[in-house]
């Protein structure tokens, strides 16, 4: 039957049923006279407001607060947003503003359901958020009549939270990011509370699965805490949710196992009662555990609190409409009513939906009286909304404020003399330790357990990982968090991003792209933020990429995979930044570039092992502004009047062009090379497509206007062909990349595989500059030939003595 289906989706607690060893687990709290009965009264009028803005919201396209009979021309003709989550949604935030106004403490709302944007907007409304960034929307019946009209249309609010909506930090879209996001925004902010709601949908995925032990990763004594507010309605778009399955026991077993103290709030008669007697508990609790750390005696594992909130599906919406149950069933997931534009019944049920919310007892109107200064919510509401402006959730600073820009140190002085051979990422680990020391409470690397063998350990000397769990890392302060999670990683860095400070994230190249849909998410967000008036510029999202293909010879196919590369490149242009510096220097001074850099996504790609240093620090530093030059040290005069243009992007690559070079000048020394290397990979986009792509005139200076060109790029050639199009005389143009071919073998044999290496390059050469050069035209055929076969005989080498030849990596000489 029906009812016995929704009565099962939200199964009751029995304790009865519950053993000794789990029923301890459980919270009991006496919750009768938490709130007095003017707060009771508050908090229900507060609650009944805002469900009657957000379901009007959907559907009104006039008459918006119903002030007649409605007709079919009322309703919108697309019926967007969810509704079977405001309910829920608005009942936090009811009880959360009374908390704030009770106990005045810091807090931020993150909302993992996105497209309950209803029900926030109602409650930003209603607390007078809106007005004061978006002046239109004013806490007056002009004001209202325009939120609700207006949404989700175009002009109007999307149907889910982004960041034109105030108080927002997380999108939602993309479900399982708002419990990382959370944690991450509360690390350094020692006063502040973010209160998540994770619905039972988004609860589901993977990310938010590993995310509960992110509390694992923080300093009570150094940091905020969040209150994680797990929302079990029991459905999700078409079917039910796994933990709306699971019975209280089950849920308190999983969460005491995850580490949390569990309080279950389900007393649906009395569920105002039931939340504001556990939120005064959880608070209560993270108090308790701050104080004990802050005190110098901290709690070994302790125990944050979670609560668990079952409520119906769309609660307080229709119970039943043409037979089918609605509230308490994926009916109300969405839109509870799709049909009411064209159907009598539906409008019938809208009608009656709405009018069960008395609005005329919420909203002090003057019926004789038509001018908008006379209507606004009445006082019982008002009394629960924090008094001050930086107290209401709509309207803290670490939403907009904008980032404390970091303080780097000059990366010069650590630069590494040319000429001598210096892994990148060695390199950086220490400008990464002066800028730790530099700026102590706003800067932290994120990294997926990979920081030590990717060479970046140096960070370690005056630090630690901030793992409060493991005995050697605990109350230590330090700056790195080590998660065997990609999605964690990502998810803190933007919480920590978007409320003021500023991360990395370095990672093996081939695993980066598990968080390439969260980065085109964040992307969005980003360039919404910087599309509204009042958000201020934020840190930008570094990534730094190793342990690339190029050098993953020792773990094999799996292990190769430069993708990430081209998942930057599709994002908006104003935003993408990607990097290959060829050397130690020019990859400290781009580290530097991007920690100091605003409101980008950037992508530095670079290799962990021993390499030469091409350039000097000074001529690192001008290569790095230009984004391109012409190596003159290893052309035929200096590149002047060539034949070729060979272009290197990337470390090994870019080593291959240059040991390339040195083959033909012995070889071929008719044709004359040009050496280009290319570090700032958006300088190639078409002129006006990108804010660092060459002009034509500078395009043609580097590349020539006329001359064969062909590029050595580490990442897939057609991200580079995609790059590049548009360009004009692109005919001329060859490359090659990363070409899906590999396994454990040795570092050459790698760029033998993928016809990147010196012999293929060379050959590449000779078959184009024959073109312009008769000297070279008439043995072009027997030299190419004579690349390929020392490139057979080098790999015939590599698989009978199970090494490269030596001198393989030798710094190419010139005469």
């Amino acid at each position: 039957m029906p009812g016995q289906e929704i009565a099962q989706a939200n199964p009751p607690a029995d304790a009865s049923l519950l053993p000794d060893s789990v029923l301890d687990l459980h919270i009991h709290l006496d919750n009768k006279n938490i709130l007095t009965d003017d707060e009771l009264a508050s908090i229900r009028k507060f609650r009944r407001a805002a469900d009657y803005i957000a379901a009007a919201m959907i559907f009104l396209k006039s008459n918006a607060l119903v002030e007649r009979k409605l007709t079919f021309d009322d309703i919108k003709p697309r019926l967007l947003g969810h509704w079977g989550t405001c309910p829920g949604l608005v009942l936090v935030y009811a009880h959360l503003n009374r908390i704030i106004r009770k106990q005045g403490t810091d807090m931020l709302y993150v909302v993992g359901p996105g497209h309950g944007a209803p029900g926030l907007l109602a409650c930003l409304w209603l607390e007078d958020s809106l007005s004061r960034f978006i002046p239109e929307y004013t806490r007056d019946k002009t004001g209202l009549e325009r939120l609700i009209t207006k949404f989700s249309v175009p002009g109007g609010f999307p149907s889910h939270i982004n960041a034109e909506v105030p108080g927002s930090i997380h999108e939602g879209g993309e479900l399982g990011y708002a419990l990382s996001v959370s944690f991450g925004a509360v690390m350094d902010k020692p006063d502040l509370v973010i209160a998540c709601v994770v619905g039972d949908g988004e609860a589901e995925t993977g990310p938010t699965a590993t995310a509960w032990h992110a509390y694992k990763y923080i300093d009570p004594a150094e940091s905020g805490a969040v209150l994680p507010i797990v929302h079990v309605n029991g459905f999700k778009i078409s079917e039910r949710t796994i933990y709306g399955t699971m019975d209280n026991k089950e849920l308190i077993a999983l969460f005491s196992g995850y580490g949390y103290q569990v309080r279950i709030v389900e007393d649906l008669q009395n569920i105002d009662q039931d939340l504001a007697g556990s939120m005064e508990w959880a608070l209560g609790e993270i108090r308790r555990i701050q104080r004990a750390a802050r005190s110098g005696q901290p709690i070994v594992k302790p125990r944050w609190p979670v609560l668990i909130m079952r409520t119906p599906k769309g609660w307080t919406g229709p119970k039943e409409v043409h037979g089918k149950i609605i509230e308490g069933s994926y009916a109300s997931h969405q839109v509870p009513l799709p049909k009411a534009k064209s159907d009598d019944v539906e409008l019938q049920a809208l009608q009656d939906w709405l009018a069960s919310y008395n609005p005329h007892e919420l909203f002090q109107i003057k019926a004789d009286v038509l001018a908008h200064d006379d209507w606004h919510p009445v006082d019982a509401i008002l009394s629960i909304i924090p008094e001050t402006a930086a107290t209401k959730l709509g309207q803290k600073k670490e939403v907009y404020a904008g980032y404390e820009p970091l303080r780097v140190p000059s990366w010069m002085e650590r630069g590494v003399e040319k000429g001598q051979q210096a892994s990148c990422m060695q390199a950086v680990g220490g400008l990464l330790k002066a800028v730790i020391a530099e700026n102590p409470t706003s800067f932290r690397i994120f990294s997926p357990d990979e920081l030590v063998s990717n060479k970046l350990d140096a960070v370690l000397d005056d630090t630690g990982r901030n793992f409060q769990w493991d005995v050697a890392s605990r109350a230590n302060g330090g700056r790195v968090i080590e998660i065997l999670s990609e999605h964690t990683c990502q998810g803190m860095l933007q919480g920590y991003t978007l409320t003021g400070r500023t991360g990395l994230f370095p990672s093996y190249e081939a695993f980066l792209g598990i968080v390439q849909t969260m980065c085109a998410q964040y992307s969005k967000f980003v360039k919404m933020a910087r599309e509204t008036k009042w958000r201020q510029d934020v840190g930008s999202l570094n990534y730094l990429e190793t342990s690339t293909w190029a050098r993953q010879e020792h773990n094999g196919f799996s292990h190769q995979n430069p993708s990430f590369i081209g998942a930057v490149l599709n994002l908006k242009a104003s935003i993408a930044r990607v990097y290959l510096p060829p050397d130690a220097n020019c990859f400290l001074s781009t580290v530097a570039h991007c920690l100091r850099a605003k409101n980008y996504i950037n992508l530095m790609v670079g290799s962990k092992q021993p390499t030469p240093v091409w350039l000097s620090p000074e001529e690192a530093d001008k290569h790095c502004i230009a984004g391109a030059s012409i190596w003159k040290f290893a052309s035929v005069d200096e590149g002047k009047s060539p034949d070729v243009v060979l272009v290197g992007i990337g470390v090994e690559v870019t080593f291959e062009v240059i040991a390339a070079a040195a083959l033909l000048r012995k070889h071929v020394p008719a044709l004359r090379v040009r050496v280009v290397n290319v570090t700032d990979l958006m300088i190639l986009a078409l002129e006006g497509s990108h804010p660092h792509a060459l002009t034509r005139e500078d395009f043609d200076a580097l590349f020539t206007a006329d001359r064969p060109v062909h590029f050595n790029f580490h990442g897939y050639p057609i991200e580079l062909k995609g790059l590049l199009f548009g360009r004009s005389r692109l005919e001329r143009v060859t490359m090659e990349g990363y070409n899906e071919e590999g396994t454990t073998t040795s570092p050459f044999d790698m760029m033998l595989c993928n016809k990147t290496s010196r012999y293929h390059v060379a050959a590449a050469a000779i078959r184009a500059g024959a073109k312009h050069n008769p000297a070279v035209a008439v043995d072009s055929h027997e030299m190419a030939m004579f690349m390929m076969h020392m490139a057979a005989k080098d790999r015939e080498y590599i698989y009978q003595n199970r090494e490269d030849p030596k001198e393989t990596f030798d710094t190419p000489k010139f005469a």
